[in-house]
C-alpha cells in the first residue's frame, strides 16, 4: 500500500502522459455528461473522471495515477465484453486505444516504482499483455465466417430456367434476357482461377469531374459494345480490346447530374434487313442530356432512319428542363422491338421537377409507341401542343428488365422528386412510387404493380433490375421475377400477374413526423429473405477510440429513431437504417439457375437525415439546381433543397463524423451472401471488402482486414462455379467460390472497380471484364480502364 501513495520526482515522460490522459478525462467527462443526460451509457462520464484522475496524479509523480488507469483498463474490458460480446470489430473502439494508452502507462510505472518492486510489477504486466493477445486473438477467430448450409452442385436444380443463360455472348446488361448475370461458360472455374491474368485493357480517355463510369460492356459475335461516362460508344474486337470504332454524342459537361454514369448499351438487330446492311444491327445508349441514340453496329455511324439523324429527345414534350436535370444512365431495354427507357431525375431538387414519364420508340424508325404518363391514363402519346407531360411524378431512373413471351417490361419506380415528403402526391403517385411495374409494351398501359414501401419518404425507390426465373409452386414451375430492395428484401412474384409466390409480412412502424396523417402503420417486409441485420442500437456506434464513439453515441441518443421506417423530423435529426443506398442498389443480384442459388452483395450503412425550413435551407445556402444562388450543396450527396415542397432535407449519407470522416455504426458496412432461390434460406453469409483502403481523416489504413466496406456495383456468377465481383471501396476484382464463399483469387484495380462485370468466350478463350472507373461519391480513385482477364492462351 506504501507505493500507491508514493511520491517520486516525474520527468517529463510521465508529465507529458499525464497531461494527455488529463485532457482525455476531461473530453470524456464533457460529453459523457451530456450523454448520460441524454438517456445514454454512463461509462464514458466515470471513465472520464478516473482518467483525469489518473493523469494529475501521473504529472505529480504519484503512482497512484498509474494503478488508477490500470484498474479503469479492467474495468473497461469487462464493460466492453458486457455490451459487446465477442463481436471484435465492437471491441476495437472500446479497448484498442485504451491498450495502447496502457503499454505507455505499464512502460512508465517502473520509473514511478521502488526497485526492489519492478521486476515482480512488469512480470505481472507481461502475463496482462499475453492475455490481451490471447483474447483478441480468440475474438478474430470467433468472428471468422463460416459456410452455414451445402450450396447444391451444378445440374440438381435445372428447371431454374437455364435456357436464357448467357453463352459465348454477354448478349444484354444483365447478361442473358433474363438478366440473371449467369453464364452457361466454365473454362475459369475454382481449380483454373488461379491463373488468371490481364489479356488486355482498353483506356477510353473520357473521364470529367463527378466521375462514376458504372459501365458493363455487352458482347455480340466478335464485339464489344461499350459505353463512357460522358456517353462517347466504342466497339472492342473481342478477343483483343482492339478500337473498332467511336462514337461521341458530345454531350456537355453542364449536364452532369450526381455523376457522369453509363451503366450500358443495347443491341437491337431488325428482323426484315438484309444481311450487311446500314444499321441492320444496331446499338443503342441512353445519354446525359436526355437522347437515345441509335449507331451501326458495324461501324458506329448514326442509323439515319433512327429518328432525327440516329437520335430522338425524350426531353420533348416536358417543357422546361434545366441542364442535368433529366439524364438517361441506364441501359435501355428493348421488348418486341420497342426501346423502353426511363431516366433519372435529379432527387431533391424541386417538386414540379420534370415527368417521369416512360417512353417507348420503334427501334427501326424512332417513331414513340408509346408514352407512360401516370398522371394521364387516358393518352398514350405525345401531350398536344400547349401542354406537357405531368410534371413531379415518379420517375424510373435505373435498368428494366424484357420478357419477350409476355410483352411486357418490367420498371422498378422511383420516387417523385421530393422525396422525403408526400403530402402533395396525387393519388397515381402514391400508386406508382417505389413500386415494381409491369407495363405491356403494346398498349403503352401498366399491367400491376407492387409495393415495397407504402408512400415511400426514405428514398427507398426501386434501384435493382429484376431476374426473371422459373419458380417451383404446388410442383409446377411459374414465371417469375426475384426483386432486390434497397430495404435488403428479397421478393419472389409471379411476372404475369404481380402476385407474390413467397411470403409477405407486414410490420407495425411509427405513424408521427411532419405528415402524420400520410404515415401508413404497416409496411410490407419478405418472409422469404432479407439482408437486414435488424435495428440500429446506441451499442452499435462505432469509432478509432472511446471519444470518437461517444460522440456518435451522442448522435444517435439526439436523433429520432423507431426503426426501419422512421418518419422524418423537422426538429431533430433522425436515423434511417438502412440507408438510400441499400440494402441492394443498382448493381443488382446473380443467380446460378442450375444451382439454383442467388448471389447478392449489400450495403448495411445508415442515414442521419433531418429535414429543414426554408429559412433554415436558405441559411445554408441550399438551393436548386439552376439557382443561381446554389452553391454545389443540393442532390442526393448532401442536402436537397425540394424547392415547391414545404421542408428541404439535409441527408448525411452513411452517417459520417465531421473530423475523421468514418462512419458512426461499427461494422461491417457491407457484405455478400448467397441463398437458395426455391426456400431463401442463407447458404453463406460474409463481410465483404476490407479496410486496406479506409480509414481516419481519409487517409488509407492498408490493411487487408475484411470490415466489410460500402459497395456499389454487382456480380456475375459462371457455370465454373465462380462468382466475380469488385463493388467494393478496396479497388479489389475477386473471384468467389461460391460453394463456400471464400475467395480464390483477386487483383488490384488501378481505379474503384464500381460497375458490373461480363463474362464471354472468343476463339475458345473465356474472359471475364470489368470497368475500372472509380467513383466520387464512393470516394474511390478516378480512372478510365476496361480490363479483360483470361487464363494464358495455350501454345
Amino acid at each position: 500500500m506504501t507505493d500507491l501513495w508514493m511520491k517520486v520526482e516525474a520527468g517529463w515522460p510521465a508529465k507529458v502522459l499525464g497531461v494527455v490522459l488529463a485532457l482525455i478525462g476531461v473530453v470524456l467527462v464533457i460529453g459523457g455528461i451530456q450523454l448520460a443526460v441524454l438517456g445514454g451509457s454512463w461509462y464514458y462520464l466515470l471513465a472520464g473522471v478516473a482518467l483525469a484522475a489518473s493523469g494529475g496524479l501521473i504529472f505529480t509523480g504519484r503512482v497512484l495515477g498509474a494503478w488508477i488507469y490500470i484498474a479503469t483498463f479492467i474495468l473497461t474490458v469487462l464493460w466492453a465484453f458486457t455490451e459487446s460480446g465477442l463481436n471484435g470489430w465492437a471491441l476495437v473502439p472500446r479497448i484498442v486505444a485504451p491498450l495502447v494508452m496502457l503499454l505507455f502507462v505499464v512502460g512508465l510505472l517502473p520509473s514511478l516504482l521502488p526497485v526492489e518492486g519492478r521486476k515482480r510489477r512488469l512480470q505481472g504486466f507481461a502475463g496482462i499483455a499475453a492475455f490481451v493477445v490471447l483474447l483478441g486473438l480468440a475474438v478474430w477467430v470467433t468472428n471468422r465466417s463460416g459456410v452455414q448450409s451445402p450450396v447444391p452442385d451444378a445440374g440438381v436444380t435445372l428447371a431454374f430456367d437455364t435456357a436464357a443463360a448467357a453463352g459465348a455472348d454477354w448478349p444484354t446488361y444483365g447478361g442473358g434476357s433474363s438478366a440473371q448475370r449467369y453464364t452457361d461458360l466454365n473454362q475459369i472455374n475454382p481449380d483454373t482461377v488461379k491463373n488468371l491474368k490481364v489479356a488486355w485493357t482498353y483506356r477510353t480517355g473520357s473521364q470529367p469531374d463527378k466521375w462514376g463510369a458504372e459501365t458493363t460492356p455487352i458482347k455480340i459475335g466478335d464485339s464489344l459494345y461499350a459505353c463512357t461516362g460522358m456517353n462517347k460508344m466504342y466497339a472492342l474486337d473481342a478477343a483483343t480490346g482492339k478500337v473498332r470504332w467511336t462514337f461521341d454524342p458530345k454531350v456537355p459537361t453542364e449536364y452532369i447530374p450526381y455523376t457522369a454514369a453509363c451503366r450500358g448499351v443495347a443491341y437491337y438487330k431488325v428482323p426484315t434487313a438484309a444481311v450487311g446492311t446500314s444499321c441492320a444491327e444496331r446499338i443503342f445508349e441512353g445519354t446525359l442530356d436526355g437522347r437515345i441514340i441509335a449507331v451501326d453496329a458495324r461501324t458506329g455511324q448514326p442509323c439515319q432512319g433512327f429518328g432525327t439523324g440516329g437520335q430522338v429527345k425524350i426531353t420533348d414534350g416536358m417543357g422546361q428542363v434545366i441542364p442535368s436535370m433529366v439524364a438517361i444512365t441506364a441501359a435501355p431495354t428493348i421488348v418486341h422491338g420497342i426501346v423502353v427507357t426511363g431516366h433519372q431525375v435529379q432527387d431533391g431538387q424541386y417538386k414540379w421537377a420534370p415527368s417521369g414519364v416512360i417512353q417507348g420508340y420503334d427501334a427501326v424508325t424512332g417513331q414513340l409507341r408509346f408514352a407512360w404518363d401516370m398522371m394521364r391514363p387516358d393518352r398514350n402519346g405525345a401531350p398536344p401542343p400547349g401542354e406537357t407531360y405531368t410534371r413531379g411524378t415518379p420517375n424510373m431512373w435505373t435498368t428494366a428488365t424484357g420478357d419477350e413471351a409476355l410483352g411486357q417490361v418490367y420498371l422498378p419506380m422511383g420516387n417523385s422528386a421530393a422525396d422525403y415528403l408526400s403530402g402533395q402526391r396525387r393519388p397515381p403517385e402514391k400508386m406508382y412510387s417505389s413500386g415494381l411495374v409491369a407495363l405491356n409494351v403494346d398498349t403503352g398501359k401498366p399491367a400491376w404493380v407492387f409495393h415495397t414501401a407504402i408512400n415511400d419518404v426514405w428514398d427507398y425507390d426501386q434501384g435493382s433490375q429484376v431476374s426473371l426465373v422459373n419458380f417451383p409452386v404446388n410442383g409446377q414451375m411459374v414465371p417469375a421475377i426475384l426483386l432486390p430492395t434497397k430495404q435488403g428484401d428479397f421478393y419472389v412474384l409471379d411476372r404475369r400477374t404481380g402476385k407474390p409466390l413467397t411470403g409477405v409480412g407486414q410490420m407495425k412502424v411509427e405513424v408521427g413526423g411532419v405528415e402524420p396523417q400520410e404515415r401508413s402503420p404497416v409496411q410490407p417486409y419478405s418472409t422469404y429473405q432479407n439482408v437486414r441485420d435488424g435495428d440500429i442500437t446506441e451499442r452499435q456506434m462505432w469509432g478509432m477510440s472511446p471519444i470518437d464513439q461517444m460522440f456518435c453515441r451522442i448522435q444517435f441518443r439526439k436523433a429520432h429513431y423507431a426503426g426501419m421506417y422512421t418518419a422524418p423530423q423537422l426538429d431533430k435529426p433522425y436515423i434511417q437504417y438502412p440507408g438510400y443506398n441499400g440494402g441492394s442498389d443498382w448493381g443488382s443480384a446473380a443467380v446460378d439457375p442450375r444451382r439454383g442459388v442467388v448471389i447478392a452483395n449489400y450495403n448495411l450503412t445508415a442515414n442521419y437525415d433531418q429535414l429543414l425550413t426554408r429559412k433554415q435551407a436558405n441559411d445554408r445556402g441550399i438551393y436548386a439546381v439552376g439557382d443561381p444562388k446554389n452553391t454545389g450543396k443540393g442532390g442526393a450527396e448532401g442536402a436537397g433543397p425540394q424547392e415547391g415542397a414545404p421542408f428541404a432535407i439535409d441527408v448525411n449519407a452513411g452517417w459520417v463524423m465531421p473530423v475523421t470522416g468514418m462512419l458512426c455504426k461499427q461494422p461491417p458496412y457491407g457484405g455478400i451472401r448467397a441463398f437458395d432461390l426455391k426456400t431463401g434460406k442463407t447458404l453463406w453469409d460474409h463481410a465483404f471488402g476490407d479496410a486496406r483502403r479506409n480509414g481516419p481523416f481519409g487517409l488509407p489504413s492498408l490493411l487487408p482486414i475484411r470490415i466489410g466496406t460500402p459497395n456499389n456495383g454487382g456480380p456475375a456468377v459462371t457455370a465454373g462455379g465462380l462468382i466475380f465481383i469488385a463493388a467494393t471501396t478496396d479497388n479489389q476484382f475477386r473471384a468467389i467460390d461460391i460453394r463456400t464463399g471464400k475467395t480464390l483469387w483477386q487483383d488490384t484495380l488501378p481505379a474503384g472497380g464500381q460497375a458490373n462485370p461480363m463474362v464471354y468466350e472468343q476463339n475458345g478463350r473465356q474472359y471475364v471484364v470489368i470497368m475500372a472507373g472509380g467513383h466520387h461519391f464512393m470516394k474511390t480513385p478516378e480512372g478510365d480502364y476496361l480490363i479483360a482477364y483470361a487464363l494464358p492462351e495455350k501454345k
